[in-house]
């Protein structure tokens, strides 16, 4: 199998099933002649052309409303937003007409809405957010954070392939800064089923995106000690995969809940909620969060760094659950 990053993964899926399926195509600002703000478009629009390559203006707004539109008459875009932070634009459009319309009217609405999401890299407030539960909270969407390369690729796929409108987020810090090998051709990932990504037996790390490589790290630096640390990635926020996770619980009696967004109304206290009440006389002790700070994201480094989680933190939090 090729290594590919995964940045290249999300793409090698949009170009198999853009050449597969003549119905999907793509919709966003400088995705054309410019490839995207990241390049993961660059040469989609010598290849497909500019009836399926549309640069759009500069209005989220009215790149997710023509996506609904053509989704609502046959088609299948995926809508780009340059940054996942400027989707606030659009999200009128995106969860009171998308993510009502199958319950309103019976239609599907088969179209996913991608972007960068995610902090680390000196991106200041405006393009380092991680707003993930905003759309969990609105009912009819679906919403992916996928953490490795072949998982993106495969969840992409799922994700134009499923009739229902997805919000599919891309971590920029990890674009191209992970690699692994990647099944070639068609792959698909189903959507709602966690991985377990590392077996342990002393404590659960429960987390996605970019938290799964804190946790792994924390994992490896807990093991010297005589940790054995199980990490599950939960991949998909909606559908939620709960008996995988629950699983993982029963079976070594701690837990942390670890990701990126803030700590606040974030989807670790879902998870926490839903262990609380369905696996709690497996616990040994509280469960803990990670999470950043309820905080905007600094532009400086250093206290960008001290706001977002990072593995130091979840290998203290580990420590915590472990000497309760």
């Amino acid at each position: 199998m090729p290594v590919m990053t995964y940045l290249e993964a999300i793409a090698d899926a949009l170009r198999i099933e853009m050449h597969k399926d003549d119905r999907v195509f793509m919709i966003g600002e400088d995705i054309g002649t410019y490839g995207g703000a990241f390049k993961l478009t660059k040469g989609f629009l010598d290849e497909f052309g500019p009836k399926r390559i549309i640069d759009a203006p500069i209005s989220e707004a009215a790149i997710i409303g023509a996506a609904i539109g053509a989704s609502l008459n046959g088609m299948r875009p995926v809508a780009e937003m340059q940054f996942i932070d400027f989707i606030t634009n659009g999200f009128n459009q995106l969860v009171t007409v998308a993510g009502t319309t199958a319950y309103r009217w019976s239609l599907p609405v088969p179209m996913v809405v991608r972007g960068p999401s995610g902090g680390g890299v000196g991106g200041n407030p405006f393009h380092s957010r991680d707003p993930e539960n905003w759309f969990v909270h609105a009912t009819g969407l679906k919403v992916v954070c996928p953490a490795f390369p072949a998982d993106a690729k495969g969840l992409m796929t799922a994700s134009m392939r499923d009739d229902n409108p997805v919000v599919f987020f891309e971590h920029k810090g990890l674009y191209r800064k992970i690699k692994e090998e990647v099944p070639e051709g068609e792959y698909v990932v189903p959507l709602g089923q966690a991985n377990v990504v590392r077996q342990g037996r002393d404590c659960s790390v429960i987390c996605y995106g970019s938290a799964v490589h804190m946790a792994l790290a924390a994992a490896d630096e807990l093991e010297r000690d005589g940790v054995s640390v199980e990490v599950v990635d939960i991949r998909t926020l909606v559908p939620f995969d709960e008996e995988t996770v629950l699983a993982s619980v029963r079976k070594t009696g701690r837990a942390v809940v670890a990701h990126e967004a803030v700590m606040t109304g974030g989807f670790g206290g879902e998870i926490v909620a839903r262990i609380a009440d369905k696996a709690f006389r497996f616990l040994d002790a509280p469960v803990k969060r990670v999470a950043a700070y309820d905080a905007p994201t600094p532009f400086a480094p250093t206290l960008e760094q001290a706001v977002l989680p990072n593995a130091d933190k979840v290998a203290a939090a580990i420590r915590e659950t472990m000497a309760f």
